[in-house]
């Protein structure tokens, strides 16, 4: 093995090829000197005359992993002998006996989190998933804020429900989640609520009232953006629009825009995800209707001009059969957004 260190320390350097080799350098340095005097065999690194004995050590683990000491530091159990009149060896040497053993390891009772699952949910139906968030809108003055609920159907993109509020309270969100199903006739087993983990959104409340109404919850996992990313994409695109204020005068000031933005997103606003259909036609049930009526159009535009299709001659646009929130590997080119 010193042969190997020795020949390739000649292109990378004795450092580099113990590392690689797993050698200590003290080891070829031995070897090197050996051989300068002439011998054979290199002699053993002598052991030092303050090294506990086999039974000394195996008595200091034995107190480390005593009932008593069994939960406590090293440095804990060597302060604590001291203090009686017992000296067994520094605390330092402790870790070593504790290490040569496997035994070196968390001994507090610590709080382990538990394994989040990735949701996946799958809708292809309107009102078949709904995603919700709330977002803050800024008030009239410093740290003033007024809160918009907002309640998303999937696989349509329509607002099905919306509210702006005073503060975030889970008794609102139960209010306007009860409403917004009321008036879209949701069923018992019919509909999965999907959220983030805010406090509205995993209150005793709402749990209740969602088990009452025959509801399936789920949750984005802890700290992961992109588990909701439905209501965060709609929050983005009303934050971006041109007449989007940067403060909010009042709570009337604030429901009025959202009043006209909510109604020109859902019947006037073309998605981009949905093939350019508002929401609403989607919703509705009159998407085939509308995709046909443009393709008329498209068409009578290729017979007059086909050399401006250079792809031939248009075919009618396909609707998303399934639309994802974390699609699985093997439904990842099925999934949108």
């Amino acid at each position: 093995m010193i042969q190997k260190v020795e020949e390739l320390a000649q292109q990378v350097g004795l450092r580099t090829a113990c590392e690689v080799l797993g050698v200590p350098r003290s080891r070829v340095y031995r070897a090197r000197k050996a051989a300068r005097a002439g011998e054979t065999v290199p002699p053993k690194r002598p052991a030092p005359e303050r090294k506990l004995s086999p039974a000394e050590r195996e008595a200091v683990r034995e107190a480390l992993n005593s009932p008593r000491f069994q939960d406590s530091a090293p440095r804990e159990v060597y302060a604590t002998l001291l203090e009686e009149g017992q000296y067994l060896c520094h605390w330092r040497t402790m870790y070593r006996i504790l290490h040569e053993h496997e035994e070196v390891r968390e001994r507090r009772n610590l709080l382990v989190h538990p394994a989040y699952t990735k949701p996946e949910l799958l809708a292809t139906r309107p009102n078949e998933l709904w995603s919700w968030d709330i977002t803050k809108l800024l008030g009239p003055t410093k740290w003033t804020y007024f809160y918009l609920y907002v309640i998303l159907d999937v696989f349509s993109r329509f607002v099905v429900g919306w509210m702006v509020a005073l503060r975030e309270a889970a008794s609102l969100a139960k209010e306007l989640i009860e409403q917004t199903c009321y008036r879209q006739g949701i069923k018992p087993d019919q509909l999965t609520l999907h959220a983030d983990r805010g406090p509205s959104m995993t209150s005793k409340t709402v749990t209740m009232l969602l088990a009452d109404l025959g509801v399936t919850k789920t949750h984005s996992r802890p700290y992961v953006s992109d588990d909701n990313p439905f209501s965060e994409s709609h929050f983005k695109t009303m934050k971006y629009r041109p007449d989007y204020p940067e403060r909010f005068g009042s709570l009337p000031d604030a429901r009025g825009w959202s009043w006209n933005f909510f109604n020109w997103y859902n019947y006037y606003h073309h998605h981009s995800g949905i093939q350019l259909l508002t929401p609403a036609v989607l919703h509705y049930g009159r998407a085939l209707e509308v995709l046909q009526m443009r393709h008329e159009v498209v068409l009578a535009a290729y017979q007059q001009h086909p050399e401006r299709f250079v792809k031939g001659q248009p075919s009618l646009p396909q609707l998303p059969s399934a639309v994802w929130i974390n699609a699985p590997k093997q439904q990842e080119g099925q999934s949108e957004e």
